[in-house]
Order: C-alpha cells, then structure tokens, then sequence
C-alpha cells in the first residue's frame, strides 16, 4: 500500500466503502482507470500503471495488465470478459462484448475485437492467433 500505488487502485476498487477515508492518507495513483462490472477475481496485477484504461465485465485470476493498455466498451455493444491467467502487453487494445479466454497471451500493440479462443497468443492490427496450445500458426479471429 505505501510503496505500490497502482495497487493502492485495485484494493480501492475492491473494498469501496472506506476508499474516501485510506485515501487522504494514501492517495491512489490516477492511472489506472478502473471500472468493473461484475468482479475481478485474486491476483490483478499492473505493471506501470501509466495511461492504462480498464473498463470490463469482469477480470479472472491472475491478469497481468502492460501500461498504455485500453481495455473497454465499444459505443454499441458491451464490455470484454477477462479469463484466467491472462497477459496484455504494452499498448493493446481490447475493444467490445468479446470474451478473452483462459491462458491467453495479447502481443504489444495488438488491436483486439473478436473473441480469443483459450491457450491463444495473438499479435498484430486486426489481431491475429500465432500461437495455439504451444503450436506455431497463423489463423484469423
């Protein structure tokens, strides 16, 4: 709490009621953005918070979050749903109702808007699989 400030926004986030009071004397950091609809499960982590946007359905277990990361509502459909053990590198973008399954990986600058099927590693803008359960390919969303 006194030396992680992105940390600070997660347990805010989580406990609500006492937020105004633990942050006069422990300021939240201003990135990153948080708004969840429904939970986020044990785990969350940021690595450099800066200009990080997260406003999903909801987040699984241990999600690891790259800075200048927006993940979010499009202006027609809903939020993304977050698996397990996900990892979003610097700069992605994950935009819409999709849903990012377990174990996925989300390249640098990845532009993600169609659902991610489990054990996924996607790259690229519209993003694409490169690799699917350990094995090498190249397929479309």
């Amino acid at each position: 709490m006194v030396y992680h400030k992105a940390f600070r926004n997660v347990f805010y986030f989580r406990i609500k009621r006492w937020t105004y009071m633990l942050s006069l004397f422990l300021p939240p950091q201003k990135e990153p953005l948080i708004s969840v609809e429904k939970k986020i499960d044990g785990g969350l982590f940021f690595c450099h918070g800066f200009s990080t946007i997260v406003v999903a359905k909801s987040i699984g277990k241990r999600c690891w979050i790259n800075q200048q990361v927006t993940i979010g509502y499009n202006s027609q459909w809903g939020g993304p749903v977050i698996g397990d053990n996900v990892h979003i590198f610097a700069g992605a973008l994950v935009i819409g109702d999709i849903k990012i399954g377990n174990n996925v990986v989300v390249g640098a600058g990845a532009v993600v808007v169609k659902d991610v099927p489990d054990n996924c590693t996607v790259v690229g803008n519209p993003a694409r699989i490169v690799k699917r359960n350990g094995v090498t390919v190249n397929e479309s969303l």
